[in-house]
């Protein structure tokens, strides 16, 4: 996809909340890119074009990036909090950009959250145990819908459809 096809179908609004936003913190900018490609790889390797739809794949993806974007911004930095507080504003600001309607917008925001608990929680372990950690709570995942209450599930992934696929 073009980037400039996707900055163009911006509002202007979004567009200056998103140069602010780099401008702001232009160190996190690199890492955030890397993490974001790298996520979208993963995701790809395990669950092919699924994690694009609203099922458990999706869910994955969300937590693990937001993880991986905390954990690329902290690296290096002492910093912990200013990285995940990165982490929720830029995909924040992603989400608002690139609106879903309900309850999608509600399961993204809910599992990017989950993403970045679990990076304040579990920041030292390993890729591979991160992985195996994220793939079993997207296998264990609750089926959400507008009447959900996400309160009680603040600390498990969460989708909308089942067998969701992307076309």
């Amino acid at each position: 996809m073009n980037l400039w096809a996707v900055l163009g179908g911006l509002r202007s609004k979004n567009l200056i909340k998103g140069a602010w936003l780099g401008l702001k913190n232009p160190l996190y900018l690199g890492p955030t890119i890397r993490a974001t490609r790298n996520c979208v790889l993963i995701c790809t390797e395990h669950y092919g074009t699924l994690h694009h739809g609203h099922g458990p794949a999706n869910a994955f993806r969300h937590a693990l990036w937001n993880y991986m974007i905390a954990e690329a911004c902290a690296r290096g930095n002492s910093r912990r909090e200013a990285a995940i507080a990165w982490a929720e504003g830029i995909t924040l600001w992603h989400e608002d950009s690139f609106p879903n309607r309900e309850p999608a917008r509600s399961m993204d925001l809910h599992n990017n959250a989950v993403g970045r608990q679990l990076f304040r929680e579990h920041g030292h372990l390993g890729q591979g145990e991160i992985y195996s950690l994220l793939l079993g709570m997207a296998e264990n995942s609750v089926k959400i819908d507008l009447e959900t209450d996400l309160g009680p599930l603040k600390n498990q992934l969460v989708y909308i459809k089942d067998h969701d696929r992307y076309i």
